[in-house]
């Protein structure tokens, strides 16, 4: 029998899953796209490594959106449970709210385990996956990270301008270059004009420059200037994500055991990056207990509402979760703190709507929702009607 019924409320909860797993990964997206889409119009990047690079940054995503969508399936589940009075059906049988929690915390589970898989090993590949697409990219075409009228920082040391650029002859115009590559002797490039020509052998990019003037700073302050006509600008490439590894590239060891030379700030991040790991995915189990109440109390609103409410919930666990954050950087926080604080507040509350829920008493999130909800409608038919 309960075997039966586990099962029939288990087949409830995938479908609503995976549209919220699309859903709010297309949003996430949604921020990423402009900038791909450039590249692959102006910048002439090919579709397919674009393509690699939105499968690359997935496993970033999927770690806030797996619990997310986790906790709208369930929460939309059981209001359609309760909604078609399927859950009074299983309480008049003699099974209570609390007989109805192990099929949402056995496929919390699962989202767990998937959850932690994706921060564990998705994450840092994915993260180091990118980064080496993109110094890839700059290899075969440096034009890419040069746009016209803005001043560029992507290549170390240097500061670049074009007044124009031309993406398929490569050649500038109005170009402005300020170079402090040696913080001794820095100086300023001006040239009419030049060409951009990548040397992927030597993991180079060199600035072919006419018609200019260099203006150097030199030692005790003395100042120099000389012009030309030609001047080649050689500008080394990166080596690859290993040689400047960032928090969200490395594994999980690498966190925890940083170089000897990392300084106290670092640390401190790789420390919070190493919690923000393991509390994400535990975070299935928190929306798990929060969405049964309040998807068993939200009958007949509708999806739409039970929508609303599951936005709602993620909305402040995210808001909750980037202030501790921030006291963890300032230090006010231990990492441990900010990163499992959210969890255990959720968690309480969770066990408190929880408890109410199974005792039949309205919840104070419920009641408030409706009554907004209803103060708004009433408030639109009042303009609908004037």
């Amino acid at each position: 029998m309960k075997r039966t019924l586990y099962g029939y409320i288990f087949k409830e909860i995938p479908p609503p899953f995976l549209v919220g797993m699309a859903t709010f990964t297309f949003v996430l997206l949604m921020g990423r796209f402009l900038k791909l889409a450039e590249m692959v119009v102006e910048k002439g990047v090919p579709v397919r490594e674009v393509a690699l690079m939105i499968g690359y940054l997935l496993p970033s995503f999927w770690l806030y959106t797996v619990p997310m969508a986790l906790l709208m399936a369930i929460l939309l589940a059981f209001g359609r449970l309760s909604g078609d009075s399927e859950v009074t059906a299983m309480k008049s049988c003699g099974i209570s709210l609390y007989g109805m929690l192990p099929p949402a915390l056995s496929f919390a589970a699962l989202a767990w385990a998937a959850c932690l898989t994706i921060a564990v090993f998705g994450v840092p590949w994915g993260n180091n996956s990118f980064k080496q697409l993109l110094v890839e990219i700059a290899r075969n075409s440096a034009g890419v990270v040069i746009k016209e009228k803005i001043f560029n920082d992507a290549f170390p040391g240097l500061v670049i301008y074009a007044d124009s650029f031309d993406q398929h002859q490569k050649t500038i115009g109005g170009v402005i270059i300020h170079d402090e590559r040696d913080p001794a002797n820095p100086s300023t490039i001006f040239a009419a004009g030049g060409a951009l020509i990548s040397d992927r052998k030597a993991n180079a990019v060199e600035f072919h420059l006419r018609d200019g003037s260099i203006h150097r700073l030199a030692d005790k302050g003395s100042y120099r200037l000389a012009g030309f006509s030609e001047y080649d600008l050689r500008v080394s490439l990166p080596a690859g994500p290993e040689a400047t590894k960032g928090e969200s590239e490395m594994n999980l060891e690498e966190l925890l055991n940083p170089p000897p030379k990392t300084s106290a700030k670092d640390r401190l991040s790789m420390r919070l990056e190493y919690h923000n790991r393991l509390a994400l995915p535990f975070s299935c189990f928190v929306f798990a207990l929060i969405a049964l109440p309040l998807g068993i109390q939200n009958r007949r609103s509708g999806k739409a509402a039970g929508f609303s409410v599951s936005i709602g919930v993620i909305l402040l666990y995210y808001i909750m979760l980037s202030g501790a954050k921030t006291l963890g950087e300032r230090g006010i926080f231990s990492p441990a703190l900010a990163s499992w604080s959210p969890n255990a507040i959720f968690l309480l509350l969770g066990i408190y709507l929880l408890r109410k829920a199974a005792a039949e008493e309205p919840l104070p999130l419920t009641v408030e929702f409706r009554r907004l909800r209803l103060a708004l409608v009433e408030r639109l038919g009042r303009k609908g009607r004037g």
